[in-house]
């Protein structure tokens, strides 16, 4: 069972990366070839007849997760990264931390009208990081399909700030 996976191999370190906050660290999982392809596969099952065209992987963990993600469903990945990390002309959405604001972006040439995508990351909070995805996605004309989580803190409710009617995968929710 892929929870009992992601029980074993993901470890709780305390105050990381500042008091009071507990990090999920994959590097465990990550490190486990078996359990690997495992959450590769549960990752991307929900999406295989869902038309998606292309994995859109969120700066850094979602490039790991959204990689394998693609290889799985046999489609293209889309980077979207922190300010003048990309080489090319991009579209920007700024999005609210629980310190202040951080900014996104993508190629502008990554997406088109056909484009239907499947944004990929490690892990649903708040619901910022997502939704600015969402925003960049509709700035570049393409179409979403959903989101995929290997987990989603609940508790913080970040589900409710996704667009409305999109699909939401979780393989754990805390």
């Amino acid at each position: 069972m892929i929870e009992e996976t992601l029980d074993r191999l993901m470890r709780d370190v305390p105050d990381f990366p500042k008091p009071g906050i507990v990090f999920k660290d994959i590097t465990p999982l990550l490190a486990d070839a078996s359990a690997l392809r495992e959450v590769a596969q549960a990752m991307a099952a929900p999406w295989r007849d869902r038309g998606v065209t292309h994995v859109v992987g969120v700066e850094s963990r979602g490039f790991l997760f959204g990689t394998a993600v693609a290889m799985e469903l046999g489609v293209g990945l889309i980077l979207v990264r922190k300010p003048g990390k990309l080489p090319c002309p991009t579209y920007s959405a700024d999005y609210t931390l629980e310190y202040g604001t951080d900014r996104l972006e993508i190629h502008q040439d990554a997406l088109d009208s056909g484009s239907n995508v499947v944004v990929v990351d490690d892990v649903l909070a708040t619901g910022g990081t997502a939704g600015a995805v969402a925003e960049l996605i509709a700035q570049g004309g393409g179409q979403l399909a959903g989101f995929g989580f290997l987990l989603e803190l609940g508790f913080l409710a970040g589900r409710e700030k996704l667009p409305s009617g999109a699909a939401v995968e979780s393989l754990k929710i805390l």
